[in-house]
């Protein structure tokens, strides 16, 4: 097929002639054939010989090739999705559900090899028909609860299509519980057998302790939040475990709780017994993982609904933070928010496509803020000042202490600088139970003294988490020295 550099071969120089000599050799004859052929492939006429032809003679040829070099070395080029209109009530309702903690996504993408490793522990309790226990933890946000229910269902399916009985299946949030023994009676509503004078417990213990006329079922036992039953003899945590030894046994006891030492520190005497449960940690999400698992989230919809710049800023900051995915989600939603906002207090004809960069900082900034900056905001004016002041003054004269009176003399200035309007700065004595209220609130440390006015104050918070509180506010604008 010609190339591109065969293509510009093909076209004779100005100066020349065409070669008309009939003792030309037949080998250049057909050359010059296959050099017209080439440009009547092109639509491109022969006589025309400046440098412009050459560029369509080029332009041509790899239009033309269905395998160009490009093509071969890049491939086809992608297809661009449709684009996101967030002005479109539907599209941007779409969004915000995707995004949502509670919405169970089709597939828990980045969990794969835990979800195994359950689902082989259950399966082979299946094929043994025998009880076990297994202990699932990590941190908040790390998908424990979501890989659970799909390995649960993976279970069902499982055992129907391989001709097992099908399982009982029982799911038990902890903070639901009325009393950590109620887990019991949880537990019992699945065996359907009820015995007069005996705890749902004792009753347990003698259906796994007595052969059956008829075996039990498997039962699948999911216990979430498992560390709200630590109690303080750890009788109930202990007994849970105890159901999964006992001889008629049929449960598969399956616990999550976020403490990775619960096993070591609450249960000594399964490991004594050896039957101490394996543990399964579900490791945070690093950036890579959070980036995919919101990917994942947003691919049914169709566009791109971030800036893939503003998607990576959250996935470093939360992993960096926590790598807790709830926290990612949140603060996808937020930013998403935030670019409704702006849709709604802008002017029709402007255009919005993806949520920014900028929108995503704001988003983090506020889920990431600390809590006494809430703390901060919700301070009467005048104290909120004080705290201005005295940051302020601690900037100019290089120290981390000061008195009253001296701080008195700074909020008093500052206080006329901000308001220029004749309001009044509060009095000396009302001014030392402002600052006693800021004591109170572990904000400031006062000091005792004989004289009020040379009682000591030092800052308890970082100065940095009140030049935050401080930006943007309504009455304090210019917060520059804080930040220096």
């Amino acid at each position: 097929m010609p190339t591109l550099r065969s293509a510009s071969k093909g076209l004779q120089s100005p100066n020349e002639k065409p070669n008309s000599d009939p003792t030309t050799p037949s080998k250049k004859r057909s050359s010059s054939r296959s050099k017209e052929t080439e440009a009547v492939v092109c639509s491109s006429p022969v006589a025309s010989q400046s440098d412009d032809a050459v560029a369509k003679v080029a332009k041509c040829k790899i239009i033309s090739s269905p395998t160009s070099s490009r093509k071969r070395l890049y491939g086809d080029e992608p297809t661009q999705k449709p684009k996101w209109n967030p002005k479109d009530p539907v599209q941007m309702k779409a969004v915000k559900e995707a995004l949502h903690v509670a919405t169970v996504p089709s597939n828990v993408a980045c969990r794969d090899g835990e979800q195994n490793r359950i689902f082989d522990f259950c399966k082979e309790c299946f094929e043994k028909e025998r009880a076990g226990s297994l202990y699932v933890c990590g941190c908040p946000g790390t998908g424990k609860t979501l890989s659970l229910q799909k390995v649960k269902n993976k279970l069902l399916t499982w055992s129907k299509e391989v001709g097992y009985e099908k399982p009982e299946a029982v799911s038990i949030n902890c903070t639901t519980l009325t009393s950590t023994s109620e887990i019991f009676s949880k537990i019992l509503e699945k065996f359907e057998r009820t015995c007069n004078g005996l705890s749902p417990l004792q009753q347990l213990q003698r259906i796994f302790s007595q052969r059956q006329s008829s075996p039990p079922k498997m039962t699948l036992i999911i216990v979430d939040e498992m560390d709200y039953l630590i109690t303080s003899d750890r009788s109930v945590l202990h007994d849970l475990f105890m159901l999964t030894t006992l001889p008629f046994s049929r449960c598969i006891l399956i616990g999550i709780a976020n403490a990775i030492d619960l096993a070591d520190r609450f249960l000594p005497k399964l490991a004594s017994l050896n039957c101490k449960p394996p543990v399964i940690t579900f490791r945070a999400y690093n950036k890579n993982q959070i980036y995919e698992v919101i990917q994942e989230r947003l691919k049914g919809l169709g566009y791109d609904v971030f800036d893939p710049l503003s998607l990576e800023f959250c996935a470093r900051k939360v992993a960096a933070a926590s790598g807790d995915m709830r926290k990612a989600l949140a603060v996808c939603r937020s930013a998403v928010e935030h670019l409704e906002t702006e849709i709604r207090d802008s002017c029709d004809l402007q255009e919005f496509h993806t949520v920014t960069f900028d929108h995503m900082d704001k988003a983090l900034s506020q889920a990431f803020k600390p809590k006494i900056v809430d703390t901060i905001l919700s301070l009467p004016l005048h104290q909120q000042v004080i705290l201005y002041a005295l940051v302020n003054l601690f900037n100019r004269s290089k120290k981390n202490s000061t008195t009253v009176g001296e701080l008195n003399k700074t909020y008093n200035e500052t206080w006329k600088s901000i308001h220029r309007n004749g309001r009044t700065a509060i009095g000396a004595a009302e001014f030392t139970n402002m600052c006693q209220g800021l004591s109170d609130q572990g904000l400031l440390r006062l000091k005792q003294s004989k004289e009020e006015k040379s009682r000591r104050i030092t800052l308890t918070v970082d100065s940095s988490d009140i030049a935050y509180a401080f930006k943007g506010h309504r009455f304090i604008q210019d917060c520059k020295f804080l930040e220096e």
